[in-house]
């Protein structure tokens, strides 16, 4: 039989019901370790952040610092932002992963499927071909090849 280990997954097990206090959006780029919180570039209105619990190898999000789940809240100053960091998050991931293609997208209110739907995020994720397999399927479990501190190492150089 062969084992899967991912010993990393038990800490997002154990907690998917222990949420912290207050916004995590909020509450990373209010601290100052920016390894330790995934962020790998501030910007003046918003931050990239990797997820710390991704569906892929190099699983970005760009995040307003503006606490809202309404886009249209955003000052056109931030959605500019938004967008410029989007694309350079693609190169990113690009240069450092080769993927075949992205997902990009938001997931506005927790009815289409935010996890945090008090603050609004865009999700970048990288793709290659076969990197759905029966794992999410039969075992709903995804597979995470590569560690986080080595993808954040990887990527940190674009930013």
């Amino acid at each position: 039989m062969d084992r899967l280990w991912a010993p990393w997954r038990m800490q997002y097990i154990q907690n998917v019901d222990n949420k912290e206090d207050g916004c995590i959006f909020c509450n990373k780029p209010a601290e100052t370790d920016d390894r330790k919180n995934l962020i790998l570039y501030r910007g003046t209105n918003c931050f990239v952040m990797m997820n710390l619990f991704p569906y892929n190898n190099g699983h970005l999000m760009v995040i307003p610092y503006k606490h809202t789940s309404d886009i249209l809240s955003l000052e056109p100053e931030s959605v500019s932002e938004l967008w410029s960091l989007i694309c350079q998050s693609k190169k990113a991931l690009s240069k450092s992963f080769n993927p075949e293609g992205f997902n990009i997208g938001m997931n506005l209110g927790r009815v289409s499927g935010a996890g945090i739907d008090q603050h609004i995020h865009i999700h970048i994720v990288p793709r290659w071909n076969g990197d759905s397999n029966f794992m999410p399927v039969i075992a709903g479990t995804k597979v995470i090849s590569q560690a986080i501190s080595d993808t954040y190492d990887a990527l940190k150089p674009h930013f």
